[in-house]
């Protein structure tokens, strides 16, 4: 039994549904300043394989051990793709976390619906994000400039793919963080609490909507660098 040896100063980020990548602007600022290479995921949200697979193909690119960070839906997106052998950490942020054989669906089973977090599906069955209902369920704690450009440019997700089972769950063998809004709408907060309490994830939880990815990036970005001085002594 060793550690790894390793400082671990490389960090992936993963958005989640109706989001693309620009939501990590200022976690991303922050900590390249304090001395991390960073790589943002673009998920295509056309399948949850498809978005293990842009993921997969980030940490393919890292040059060394690396903390894999999901929002949301990218929750689901690190739980598969975190197995991959660069991965030295996990960070949960107001993410989902299924265990092998689950579905996301699965994770809202016997906790409270969220009425302010409104989704229109299409025809084609991508949704998006009811435009009226966007700021209130989404990004309550954002100006309302910031709420309007991430209304506009959301990234409608198939549905199908929050019935996909996730076949590896890497939160079994590497160490987890969980980063958690409580005025979150798109969850419920005993649902988060759950998911994050069975990973045994260590939890901070801040006042903030269900975009503290963008609203929050002192803090998720002050958790992220614990987990990456924590994920290097860890004993292999």
């Amino acid at each position: 039994m060793s550690t790894t040896g390793q400082e671990v100063k490389n960090v992936v980020l993963v958005h989640g549904a109706f989001a693309d990548g620009s939501g990590w602007r200022g976690v991303y600022d922050k900590l390249t300043s304090r001395g991390y290479r960073v790589t943002i995921v673009q998920n295509p949200l056309t399948s949850f394989e498809d978005d293990v697979a842009a993921t997969l193909r980030v940490l393919d690119l890292q040059n060394g051990p690396t903390i894999l960070v999901g929002h949301s839906w990218g929750g689901t997106v690190i739980t598969e793709a975190g197995v991959h052998p660069n991965v030295a950490g996990l960070v949960y942020v107001s993410a989902l976390a299924p265990d092998a054989g689950e579905t996301t669906a699965q994770q809202y089973e016997g906790f409270a619906p969220t009425p302010d977090f409104v989704i229109d599906v299409a025809e084609d069955g991508y949704g998006f994000l009811n435009a009226d209902a966007f700021k209130a369920g989404f990004a309550a704690d954002a100006s309302d400039a910031d709420a309007a450009f991430l209304r506009d440019s959301q990234v409608p997700i198939n549905m199908a793919a929050f019935a996909t089972p996730v076949k590896n769950a890497a939160w079994r063998d590497k160490p987890s963080w969980a980063v958690i809004a409580t005025e979150d709408k798109a969850f419920d907060q005993a649902m988060l609490q759950h998911m994050a309490k069975r990973i045994n994830a260590a939890i901070t939880n801040v006042p903030a909507s269900h975009a503290l990815y963008a609203t929050q990036p002192g803090v998720v970005s002050d958790v992220i660098v614990t987990a990456a001085q924590q994920a290097a002594q860890v004993v292999r």
